[in-house]
């Protein structure tokens, strides 16, 4: 019986472990910032693998004097339809830092930090916007072409008798 009641304990404390493992990467995230007309929502798994930005547990910094232009990154789930927000941090690429702002729910060792960010991040993070960017045109381009040609279908078109 004691080693039965030992089992449960473990179990039921080890059960929010693994429902936290059982969500593994980020659904999607979120970023506001320079050249980012409105709220830019990213996807990609193979993009959110580096929204860390940083090693939280070993990069810590001092606060940069001037960290530059900033990007707003908001981390979160989608768990049985709903969306769950997790985290919140500002990435500065041009100095090379993170803050971080705090989880959603809940706070940490790691919250209203800054920390040395991980400079592999940066490209796949900067190819991101650029693509967001030229997926933003397509729909307008595409408005100008049909304008286009229906201005020249009604130019040719034949004058009424």
């Amino acid at each position: 019986m004691k080693k039965l009641t030992w089992i449960v304990a473990a179990l039921l404390v080890l059960i929010p472990s693994f429902s936290a493992l059982a969500k593994g990467d980020f659904t999607y995230i979120t970023v506001k910032g320079p050249g980012v007309t409105s709220e830019l929502t990213i996807s990609n798994p193979l993009l959110i693998r580096f929204v860390s930005f940083t090693d939280f547990s070993q990069n810590v910094a001092e606060a940069p004097a001037e960290p530059g232009d900033g990007y707003q990154v908001l981390r979160a789930f989608v768990v049985n339809g709903k969306e769950e927000p997790y985290d919140l941090l500002y990435y500065y690429p041009t100095s090379g830092y993170v803050y971080y702002e705090g989880m959603a729910s809940g706070s940490s060792e790691y919250d209203k930090k800054w920390y040395v960010a991980d400079p592999a991040a940066k490209a796949p993070f900067q190819t991101a916007l650029r693509r967001q960017a030229q997926l933003m045109w397509y729909p307008a381009i595409l408005i100008l072409i049909l304008l286009a040609v229906f201005y020249f279908a009604y130019r040719k078109k034949a004058p009424a008798a």
